[in-house]
């Protein structure tokens, strides 16, 4: 079937391929009936080229459509060959000075914060670097697709519009020319043509509606029964809904149907089954049946296949319009003529209008297509621009309403193109006058909110999830009025005036729905029941927050608007307030003497709300009137006499004194909702607009009131009124045990009025209010959030309000107040206080919550210790305030202000119980403070003395009237200064009387009556002598108390070490002893140390004592006794790795024998260095397990470590471990313990005895595979075998080791043998010794590598745990041979040895080049033992080890100069002098004869010994390392410093001769035959004629990739990465690999693949291939840095990226320029290089439960 459907496809494209573009365009010249004969060629051709079958073949398909469809347009289009015609159009065209470049998902773009308009103005990285705004404040942020690059339009960036590249581009431009100029009658004419029959040809057939018959003129004759089942995407739905339903539905594989859900995701539709109706209909009923239950159903559709076809082939004719224009501005504008050209059904019947209003029935696809159509064409017209906004904003409601019903995202709805036209300043005023557009906006944002009660105000229903979605939506609203009031006008026309105060009205009506909104009472005697709703409200108030300030900035732009306005705003309050008095009688209150008339109201009885937008909006213009200095110029146009104070203050008073009341604990039982609500109203996000206006409004009523008045109606609604007018009250409330509830909540409303008084009065830094401008205000938000503690600048852009345009205002006033200092490693830069600045702190400004009061008041009285001054935080002097609002200060000194301040000072003198607190006393003070500094500045700034109407020195010191005849305030401060139980408040009374004493200096010296000095400075005066020398008399009592103490202390001291003398002599012996151990101990330093060989330096042994970590019992460790152990973590690496695209293809039949040179992969082994016994570990381990079972039945959460893997946590310090390390002593003294008699062999013997022995083996082997067959002939063949002398194969040694160490030495190896290899344990296998080996050998390598690149010397203060944990690995290595089969490692021994002396038994070894040298010494060494223990001929252990270490630095050596590139210096010194260059070259030339003159050219001596010398170095500090450890010899003192290369102590140490090329002359001959056999290998061969590679030595050391300087050049590299699974479509994580460089496309279904049996993400599958399960990668969109190992573990860390604050930018949430810190990029590498990742990730999982949740196998 398959078959005969190609032959038949391939024959229709044979047909196709036929026709001619040239001839088709050629019959539609002559057409007389363009139109028909164009739909007949596509009625014909477009089901023919496009869907035919069920998978679409884009390229084939794009091939045939070009070739047939769009050539012919092309040819008709330019009138000859298009490849010739659209280059002449394109020279003709003049560039255009607009950029235009349409955003991808994810590209960095730029905007000035300096100078772009608004937040919305943004470049392409290519403009950007080439503008003057990189040398700017900028900000980088990464785009959602779709928005265009701004350069080159002059409305968008206050200066430097051009970049570079399009600058070149403005000369010409004088005056605008019409673009038609450039091209000729008639191509304008064909062009016309054309695009009008396409363009509609597109529209009409995206918005048909119909599934199964075609438009008319597109009707096919024979019509085939093909029919597609199409899903459409919806953000309803979840993906994994989406993919079960479709496995479901068309039974496919999940891999299939994860494939149609991306593409139904980016697409917005895919088909999903191809055949007849039938079939697909049934495909769609699973589907609508599936998907219906919760939700509304996906939208499925059974179309016909030519109607998908048309529509395809639509979607590319859009994109060919867009790509055409591209050749010439005159195009362009023929396309925007014909795309807004009225059709005959007038209005809305342009093209541009009906893909407009159907844009919700379109899917994704195509609504992006022509949305890029239309920003490619009518938004880079300037003149078609405008007529589109015209357009654009009549459609505007029905845009919206289709908006917020349909169900895609805002960015492919075509209402987000409002962004690009509103914020034009140009267009947004020409709507603004001519489509009144401010009013539209308002309308149709308030028709969308419909719910109203009964007073006509919003409300909101309980918020939903769907409530929320629409809610969401039509916010957008407020979004578009933000954009369009960005920009403010410079100079007004009357339309302007007239249309903006329309849309004021609109606005008011908005806002007067919401005054009131949310009233609240109450709750007494039960909680509330059900939280009332209250998040839809506050959404809705911050979102037009910046609304209402942008409404106030416009109005004060101009003085009529201001004025009308003003009035308007007014006369909607009045109708709020309508209805004032009715239902709340009048009362009158009267307290010294002043009455006043008011109603009755209690907040804590009646409903009151938070939401007063009308109330907030009059006072900001009030304040603007002051500050445009209106009220003074025209104060006859102003209703200020009409206005009612008491009316405008009343519901703000309200709203603060219920904040007060909630402090106070009386709505405890309203539940969350209004903790929240308050929370919000004091937040930083609404402040502006909220608390602070309601200050403002405070403030207004109070400066056009008698103060007393005022102050009156303040005491009644904080419900206070009684405490202060009836005399005695206090008194009474302390005689009658009243409730102590009670009196604590009156406590806390007189603090909270104080605390009010104290804001009206001293928060005067608006500009409007007081003398003051907008810098002032921020410079004291700043200062007072110093004050708390230091800050980063992140923390402080948060605490400051931000406006339209996210600016703070902070940059240009940091400097003044503050110091910066620079981060570390870790931590970020932060910026201090200037001491200078410490006099302007209020302790009770405004803008701090509880917490942050006390805390600035705790900082600032330490600082003021440390400085030696009194701890007095007295109140800051305060600019004037403006003539509106001066009338406000006379509140300090008004009767019942006096009144107030007595009463409490009165309290606290009679210190009557709790019916007081301190703090009330402190606010007192600071009112008192506050109105001497005020006086203090009236006269110091009056002219003359009796101008000064500000007398509170006056009014304090008169004692009060008769009847009670109470003491001035004045003598109550004086007695208080002395009262014990206010120590605190002292500095600050003595302040006041200070400040006191100065003011009436200055009346006095001013005055001409001389006054007679009060008695009150005198007492002052005689009681601060009196102070003084209390002071002084208690300081010298306590001075001889001390030295009393210090002198009996002392005393007891002595008499102690009398006593107890021998103690303290040992001790001291003690010491001695120990250093003479660290320091090598003496006997030792004398002479050289050596490491290995029969002159080791022999070490007296030192016993070694330990503890247990889990039972605290000490030990010794010995050889008999129960093992002791070291958590340890063993896995694999490839951090030393040169070529990670190796693979172990089958684990079980690997070898891992012989180590590559590449170290593709090793096992590295680490350990925290904490010590237990086996037995306490074992229980511990088994409690880990036990509970992880258990734990597995209650939750099914993941735990830091994988018990199942064997993992668990150091049980003291919580290192992830998986494997224990058994303590040793050195194993060699204890396996050497036979005698050496015999004269020691030299090499050459030595080389021919273990070849006979190894020989002897090999026989011995076969016989025993023999024997069981023909055992009569044994006999006969075992005296053929002649054994070496001495050479007993049938002994088998005892193993010196107890039990439990056996059992813990077979624990280890099996664990390393199972990670190394990635396989099932298993203790017999034949590889758990080479893999032990191996794990030793690279572990030492990588320590080696570290020090090196870092330049430590290599026996220098190792960390303890580093020294233990290499100390106890190689001693385990060493003992691991005796609990394991001794034929196994001898086996090894042998086929290693083979490796370098070959014999004729052991084929396939691999070459000398492919032999990592270390590994094969370490092997050699750890496994000769195993042959020596049978050797009684009475060659010592020690021998072997030098002569294997001898023969193996030779290999290494042959190696080295084989593989050395001969590249000559230019320091070529031609005639060699030294031996060792003689001798190298001499060295060399036999090579070159045995390789058959192979090696290419003759280096210099000079350059090959430099050659060898470098490239041994590491072979040489690694096997220093490991006999060090092995045999436990000291290193020399010489090697423990850094600095000189150490090359001849090495030597020394390692007993090799400084010339090592002496080792191949003294052992000539061997040597000569080895070196042979090296150079006859095949691969030898290959290698020097190039057909091979192999790794040269020293091997470089690896890095982590190198980041480039910038960020933003790589979310620029990550912007161009398309997914590699999902054709070219755009990664939505793409995330940076920093070893290999390889960007993948984590956290998607697309590049999920199989792994061991789990489906993992694309980071996941790369660990394993590139880092061997352990991962670094660098997630480019967030700028975070993600640490993988294994599927289930991993944990962000720290960006290398800082701004220049010195903080990381995680998210990229503030765009600021972000630059690498290359400390902190090394920081990273290093925990690569020391293999700490998982360790990293086991902490951070450990302190962070939120990490376990993850699942970080899909990133």
């Amino acid at each position: 079937m398959a078959s005969e459907l190609e032959t038949e496809v391939q024959a229709i494209d044979q047909n196709l391929l036929e026709c001619s573009a040239e001839e088709t365009a050629g019959k539609w010249l002559q057409a007389t009936d363009l139109t028909r004969e164009v739909y007949q060629h596509l009625a014909y051709y477009v089901p023919k080229i496009y869907c035919r079958g069920p998978n679409p073949s884009p390229q084939k398909e794009d091939m045939l459509a070009q070739h047939l469809l769009l050539g012919p347009m092309e040819w008709y289009l330019c009138g000859e060959d298009p490849a010739f015609g659209f280059p002449k159009l394109e020279q003709a065209n003049k560039p255009s000075h607009l950029c235009g470049r349409v955003f991808k998902v994810g590209e960095p773009t730029y905007s000035c914060r300096d100078c772009a308009v608004d937040p919305t103005c943004v470049l392409c990285m290519e403009c950007f670097l080439g503008s003057i705004h990189r040398d700017h404040r900028y900000r980088m942020t990464t785009s959602g697709g779709g928005g265009f690059c701004d350069c080159g339009d002059t409305e968008a960036w206050k200066e430097g519009p051009y970049c570079q590249k399009h600058e070149l581009n403005t000369s010409e431009i004088e005056e605008e020319e019409d673009p038609l100029v450039h091209l000729s009658e008639d191509v304008i004419a064909r062009t016309y043509n054309i695009f009008a029959i396409m363009f509609r040809y597109a529209v009409e057939i995206l918005t048909w509606e119909k599934e199964s018959e075609l438009p008319a003129d597109l009707e096919m004759v024979e019509k085939s029964d093909t029919y597609y089942c199409m899903l459409f995407n919806d953000e309803v739905h979840t993906y994994e809904q989406v993919i079960y339903t479709l496995q479901k539905a068309v039974n496919c594989s999940q891999k299939e149907a994860i494939g149609f859900a991306t593409t139904v995701d980016r697409d917005g539709r895919r088909s999903v089954r191809y055949g007849d109706f039938q079939y697909c209909e049934q495909a769609k009923s699973v589907i609508v049946r599936n998907t219906s239950r919760q939700t509304k159903p996906l939208k499925v559709q059974v179309m016909h296949s030519s109607i998908v076809a048309h529509q395809n082939f639509g979607l590319k004719l859009l994109s060919w319009l867009g790509s055409i224009i591209g050749y010439s501005d005159g195009l362009r504008r023929i396309l925007c003529q014909v795309g807004l050209q009225e059709g005959p059904d007038g209005e809305n019947s342009s093209l541009v209008d009906r893909l407009m209003l159907s844009d919700s029935k379109l899917w994704k696809g195509a609504r992006s297509v022509y949305h890029q159509l239309f920003m490619s064409s009518l938004l880079m017209d300037l003149k078609y621009k405008k007529l589109f906004a015209v357009r654009f904003a009549k459609n505007y409601e029905r845009l919206q309403s289709d908006y917020v019903t349909d169900d895609h995202d805002r960015e492919f709805s075509i209402a987000d193109l409002s962004v690009q036209i509103f914020t034009v300043p140009s267009l947004a005023r020409m709507l603004i006058t001519e489509e009144n557009l401010m009013t539209i906006i308002i309308k149709t944002f308030m028709d969308h909110l419909r719910h109203r009660d009964a007073q006509g105000r919003f409300q909101f229903e309980r918020y939903t999830a769907l409530q929320a979605f629409k809610f969401r939506r039509v916010q957008s609203l407020i979004l578009d009025l933000k954009y369009v009031l960005i920009s403010k006008p410079t100079e007004w026309s009357d339309e302007l005036r007239q249309k903006f105060l329309e849309g004021f009205d609109a606005f008011l009506e908005l806002l007067k729905c919401m005054q009131g909104m949310d009233p609240i009472v109450r709750q007494v005697g039960q909680h509330i029941e059900m939280e009332p709703e209250w998040e839809a409200a506050f959404t809705l108030q911050m979102k037009l927050t910046h609304v209402i300030s942008m409404m106030q900035d416009w109005c004060a732009l101009d003085e009529k608007v201001l004025i009308e306005a003003y009035k308007k705003c007014l006369a909607v309050l009045m109708q709020c307030h309508g209805g004032f008095t009715d239902g709340e009688q009048p009362i009158t209150l009267s307290i010294c003497g002043h009455s006043v008339e008011t109603i009755r109201y209690c907040v804590s009885q009646e409903k009151v709300s938070i939401h007063l937008p009308v109330s907030r909006l009059l006072a900001g213009l009030h304040v603007l009137l002051s500050k445009s200095e209106v009220a003074y110029k025209f104060p006859e146009l102003l209703p200020l006499s009409e206005l009612s104070p008491p009316m405008l203050i009343e519901h703000p008073l309200r709203c603060l004194v219920l904040c007060a009341q909630v402090h106070a604990g009386m709505w405890r039982r309203n539940g969350f909702s209004l903790v929240n609500q308050i929370y919000y109203y004091h937040n930083v996000k609404c402040r502006r607009e909220m608390f602070d206006k309601d200050i403002v409004m405070l403030q207004t009523g109070a400066s056009m009131m008698d103060p007393n008045h005022f102050l009156m109606i303040m005491l009644s609604r904080f419900e206070l009124y009684q405490i202060f007018s009836t005399p005695d009250y206090g008194k009474r409330f302390s005689s009658e045990t009243t409730h102590k509830d009670v009196i604590q909540q009156n406590n806390t409303l007189i603090e909270e009025m104080l605390y009010l008084i104290i804001m009206l009065l001293g928060e005067r830094f608006s500009p409007g209010i007081a003398q003051v401008n907008a810098a002032d205000e921020i410079k004291r938000e700043i200062i007072h959030q110093l004050s708390i503690k230091p800050m980063a600048h992140s923390e402080l852009v948060k605490s400051l309000p931000e406006d339209e345009n996210k600016e703070t205002g902070m940059e240009s006033v940091i400097e003044a107040v503050a110091h910066f200092r620079k981060p570390g490693l870790t931590g970020r830069g932060m910026y201090e206080l200037k001491p200078e600045c410490a006099k302007e702190f209020n302790l009770y400004f405004y803008h701090y919550s509880r917490a942050e009061q006390s805390k600035a008041e705790e900082a600032q009285r330490k600082l003021k210790r440390q400085n030696r001054e009194d701890t007095a935080l007295p109140p800051p002097v305060l600019p004037p305030f403006c003539p509106l609002f001066a009338s406000l200060v006379n509140i300090l000194q008004s009767d019942v202000m006096l009144c107030i301040m007595g009463t409490i000072l009165q309290w606290a003198v009679g210190h009557n119980g709790y019916a007081w607190s301190e703090s009330m006393l402190q606010r007192v003070l600071h009112l008192i403070g506050m109105a001497l500094q005020e006086e203090k500045q009236h006269l110091e700034n009056a002219v003359e003395e009796h101008d000064v109407t500000f007398t509170f020195t006056q009014k304090i010191s008169k004692p009060g009237e008769t009847p009670n005849n109470s003491a001035s305030i004045l003598a109550m401060l004086e007695t208080l200064q002395n009262a014990p139980y206010l120590e605190v408040h002292k500095d600050m009374i003595r302040w006041i009387l200070k400040t006191f004493n100065a003011i009436k200096k200055i009346r006095e010296s001013s005055s001409t009556s001389p006054v007679a000095e009060a008695e009150g400075t005198i007492m002052e005066e005689s009681s601060r002598d009196k102070d003084k020398a209390e002071r002084k008399r208690k300081a010298e009592i306590a001075r001889l108390r001390r030295e009393k103490i210090m002198a009996q202390m002392s005393e007891m001291q002595r008499h102690f070490i009398d006593e107890n003398k021998e103690l303290f002599q040992q001790t001291l012996e003690l010491d001695a002893s120990t250093s003479a151990v660290l320091d090598n101990s003496p006997m030792v330093s004398d002479m050289a140390l050596t490491a290995l060989g029969p002159a080791q330096t022999q070490v007296p042994e030192q016993r070694q004592f330990v503890t247990c970590i889990l039972c605290q019992e000490e030990q010794e460790v010995k050889v008999e006794s129960k093992a002791m152990v070291l958590a340890a973590f063993v896995q694999r690496s490839t951090v030393l790795s040169k070529n990670r695209s190796k693979f172990i293809q089958d684990p079980e039949k690997y070898d891992p024998l012989f180590t590559h040179p590449d170290l593709s992969c090793g096992t590295h082994t680490g350990s925290c260095g904490h010590i237990m016994h086996a037995h306490c570990w074992q229980r511990y381990f088994d409690s880990v397990q036990a509970k992880e079972q258990r734990r597995q039945q209650r939750l099914r959460l993941h735990t830091s470590y994988d018990v199942e893997n064997g993992e668990f946590l150091c049980p003291l310090c919580e290192c992830l471990s998986n494997t224990v390390i058994p303590l040793l002593l050195p194993p060699r003294n204890i396996f050497n313990s036979r005698l050496n008699f015999s004269e020691q062999p030299n090499l050459t013997q030595w080389i021919r005895i273990i070849s006979q022995q190894v020989q002897a083996l090999k026989l011995l082997r076969k016989e025993e595979g023999t024997s069981n067959t023909a055992s009569s002939e044994n006999s006969e063949n075992m005296d053929e075998l002649q054994l070496p002398e001495g050479f007993r194969p049938d002994f088998h040694p005892k193993n010196p080791y107890s039990e439990s160490i056996k059992e813990m030495l077979t624990t280890f190896g099996t664990a390393t043998y199972k990670v190394g290899l990635k396989v099932h344990p298993n203790e017999d296998d034949p590889r758990v010794p080479i893999m032990c080996w191996g794990s030793c050998a690279y572990t030492i390598q990588s320590i080696e590598r570290i020090l090196s690149d870092e330049d430590k010397p290599l026996f220098g203060p190792l960390p303890c745990r580093l020294d233990d944990c290499l100390r106890s690995l190689t001693r385990f290595a060493a003992a691991h041979w005796t609990v394991v089969s001794l034929s196994v490692v001898q086996g090894h021994f042998c086929k290693l040895f083979a490796s370098l002396v070959p014999n004729n038994s052991h084929e396939d070894l691999p070459c000398i080049l492919d032999i990592d040298m270390f590994h094969l010494l370490v092997g050699l060494v750890l496994a000769f033992p195993a042959l020596q223990c049978q050797d009684f001929s009475g060659i010592s252990l020690a021998t072997g080890d030098l002569h294997i270490f001898h023969l193996v630095t030779m290999a290494h050596i042959v190696q080295i100069l084989l593989t050395s590139c001969t590249e000559e210096n230019g320091m070529d010194q031609e005639n060699s002098t030294t031996e060792e260059e003689l001798a190298v070259l001499a060295l060399y030339k036999t090579l070159h004869q045995y390789t058959g003159s192979a090696l290419k050219g003759m280096p210099s001596g000079w350059h090959l010994w430099r050659r060898v010398r470098a490239g041994i170095m590491p072979f040489l500090k690694c096997s220093a390392l490991f006999f060090h450890y092995l045999n436990g010899v000291p290193s020399p003192p010489d090697i423990q410093v850094s600095g000189t290369s150490h090359f001849e102590h090495l030597c020394s140490y390692l007993s090799l001769p400084n010339n090592l090329i002496s080792l191949f002359q003294e052992n000539n001959e061997i040597m000569n035959l080895l070196i042979e056999s090296w150079c006859h290998n095949n691969e030898v061969k290959r290698y020097l004629q190039g057909e091979r590679y192999a790794i040269s030595y020293p091997r470089e050391s690896n890095k982590l990739i190198d980041l480039p300087e910038d960020y933003s050049s790589l979310i620029n590299q990550a912007s161009n990465f398309s997914c590699p699974k999902s054709g070219g479509d755009k990664s939505r994580a793409p995330t940076l690999c920093l070893v290999c460089g390889t960007l993948l496309c984590s956290q998607s279904y697309c590049c999920q693949t199989e792994l061991e049996g789990d489906d993992v993400g694309a980071c996941t599958a790369h660990t394993y291939s590139c880092g061997s399960g352990a991962g670094i990668f660098l997630r480019v969109r967030e700028c975070q840095v993600l640490f993988l190992a294994g599927k289930t573990k991993g944990c962000f860390y720290s960006p290398p990226y800082l701004d220049d604050y010195g903080e990381t930018d995680q998210g990229l949430r503030r765009g600021n320029p972000l630059h690498l810190c290359k400390e902190r990029f090394k920081k990273i590498q290093k925990l690569w290089h020391q293999h700490s990742i998982t360790e990293q990730i086991g902490h951070a999982q450990e302190a962070n439960q939120t990490l376990v949740g993850i699942d970080w196998q899909h990133l």
